[in-house]
């Protein structure tokens, strides 16, 4: 990837067919209003199928489209993070709570990839953690070591700590299946159900297992502990709201899900981010063990919670 041009490239779905480019664009990528996304078909930014097109013409699923971004204002953020550790092969990282790590969306030069990239040469990225959650992760410094390192991320061991709602006071082996939570009025949110409970007719369905223990409980908030055997999608998130303990500041799998399209219609209220009691999920990568995919030392890595946990 480019550090300067951005080139944002897909294939259209299926749901694309047969839609005009702006209307598409403005529903799928709400960070840019419909006036605005003509604007920027109009000044050449995005290409369909290698070509310059306009504001009407009609999407074809599996039709190629890039768009080049130029001005973007990106959000901000804090370019908050440490190096844990360094060698020619890899890094191991320590990130805040409010920095990507990856390009997406409205975020590119506002990455920790991007800012890594421009002082240690091109990064790749091991495994990733949410804008908000912070800690521990790994970037491999070369395609090489990258490589070797796709071949154990299922036996590298990962453990977090979250902040939750609650009297968190017992060990709990959360041994399901993560499926669409159908109450939710976001479509994309997902919940924890033990393998015994699976709905007979649901169709889609991810296995999933973290085992959860406390930690302290205090004024009505726990620190908990979770140590992931799979690596899912909001794994931990999904699985502790279902449990009963939604996790401080999360927007989606916190106590009131609407806060989460509150804030892309931007009509969060002050009362809102109070009832968060965090700005950012609590969520951090605490601890990481894994083996040097070149030298084969077994190496372990902890991190101090960050100051806002404390807080």
């Amino acid at each position: 990837m480019n550090l300067e041009q951005r080139i944002i490239k897909s294939k259209l779905p299926h749901a694309a067919d047969g839609s005009r480019l702006d209307k598409y664009l403005a529903k799928r990528f709400t960070y840019h209003s419909l006036d605005k996304w003509r604007e920027i078909i109009a000044d050449g930014q995005i290409l369909l199928n290698n070509e310059q097109i306009t504001e009407a013409t009609i999407l074809h699923t599996n039709d190629l489209m890039a768009y080049m971004p130029v001005g973007l204002e990106e959000p901000a953020v804090d370019f908050e993070y440490s190096i844990a550790y360094e060698d020619e092969n890899l890094l191991v990282i320590n990130k805040g709570g409010n920095l990507p790590c990856h390009p997406s969306g409205p975020f590119f030069k506002h990455t920790l990839w991007h800012h890594i990239s421009k002082t240690h040469g091109k990064i790749y990225l091991i495994n990733r953690l949410d804008r908000e959650t912070s800690g521990l992760l790994i970037a491999a410094r070369n395609s090489e070591t990258a490589g070797k390192f796709a071949k154990q991320t299922a036996i590298m061991e990962k453990e977090y700590r979250a902040l939750v709602f609650g009297d968190f006071d017992k060990a709990i082996d959360a041994d399901g299946y993560l499926i669409k939570d159908s109450a939710s009025v976001v479509r994309k949110k997902r919940r924890f159900v033990f393998a015994d409970k699976l709905p007979d007719d649901n169709e889609k369905t991810v296995n999933v297992r973290t085992l959860f223990e406390p930690v302290w409980s205090k004024n009505g908030l726990s620190l908990v502990k979770a140590i992931l055997k799979t690596g899912r999608l909001h794994q931990i998130r999904a699985s502790l709201f279902s449990l009963g303990f939604p996790v401080v500041g999360d927007k989606l799998y916190g106590p009131d899900d609407r806060i989460y399209l509150k804030i892309r219609e931007n009509k969060i209220t002050e009362e809102d981010w109070k009832n968060l009691v965090m700005p950012r999920q609590a969520l951090h990568s605490y601890s990481l063990s894994f083996t040097h995919p070149l030298t084969q030392e077994k190496l372990t890595f902890t991190t101090e919670l960050p100051d806002d946990f404390k807080k």
